[in-house]
């Protein structure tokens, strides 16, 4: 028997769409606007795939500072819950002590920028929480794009280390020091840099529908680009 699914959270990591604050890599290759735009479609679509699962809570962690504008672009999706502290360790160590601290539940934390991610993926997540007590998913950088737990571990996230390429094996070592057992959701990768998008644009060609938001962004995007490099060639303008 499988447990019932109202103890399943599903929290997504999340940001206001605001110019210099969001997938900031990006920007080195991205207008500040075409950034933010981009990000709102990666919410969205990451929105739409978290209600798919159906009888799983889902919510919102970001910045205090966040809040009022995040709820009003998520509506009636999901609920929105301000962190404690700065920084995404301090996001992460906020969302098992909000949804798992005094009531035990399968949490999983996910970030806002893999909407293209197969939903079995995150059901498979859930299920491997019934068994192990920290389930994570990793990245083909060193990262993770999810981590769930069934209770609240303080010291499982801590400041060094997040958002380099040894943040999954920093998580790690703290598990088995805490003597958690740990089991993985399928590797996968999110969007950082202008190769990310590439690589997307290409998988959301095939199947614009695991996340249609995004799939109809990246092909303007596509025009926009192909159509700047081809004005670069002839003299009619520059990237």
């Amino acid at each position: 028997m499988h447990p019932s699914g109202n103890d399943r959270v599903l929290v997504i990591m999340a940001k206001a769409p605001r110019p210099g604050q969001v997938k900031t890599r990006l920007a080195l290759s991205l207008s500040p606007e075409a950034v933010t735009g981009f990000y709102c479609c990666l919410l969205d679509d990451t929105l739409a795939l978290a209600r798919s699962l159906g009888d799983v809570e889902v919510a919102l962690m970001c910045p205090e500072s966040d809040v009022t504008e995040l709820a009003q672009l998520a509506g009636s999706k999901a609920s929105v819950v301000a962190q404690k502290g700065e920084g995404l360790a301090a996001g992460l160590t906020s969302v098992f002590a909000h949804f798992a601290e005094r009531h035990p539940r399968r949490t999983i934390a996910f970030n806002s920028d893999s909407p293209h991610l197969p939903r079995s993926v995150l059901e498979d997540g859930f299920e491997t929480l019934a068994t192990h007590d920290v389930v994570v998913g990793p990245t083909y950088d060193g990262g993770y794009y999810l981590v769930g737990a069934k209770a609240s571990h303080p010291t499982l996230f801590a400041r060094d280390g997040m958002g380099t390429r040894s943040a999954l094996e920093r998580l790690l070592s703290r598990a088995r020091t805490l003597e958690l057992s740990v089991g993985f959701a399928a590797p996968f990768y999110d969007i950082d840099v202008v190769d990310d998008l590439t690589r997307l644009a290409e998988e959301l060609q095939l199947a614009p529908a695991r996340a249609p938001r995004t799939a109809a962004w990246l092909k303007e995007w596509e025009l926009v680009a192909g159509q700047s490099w081809t004005n670069s060639r002839t003299g009619k303008g520059e990237l």
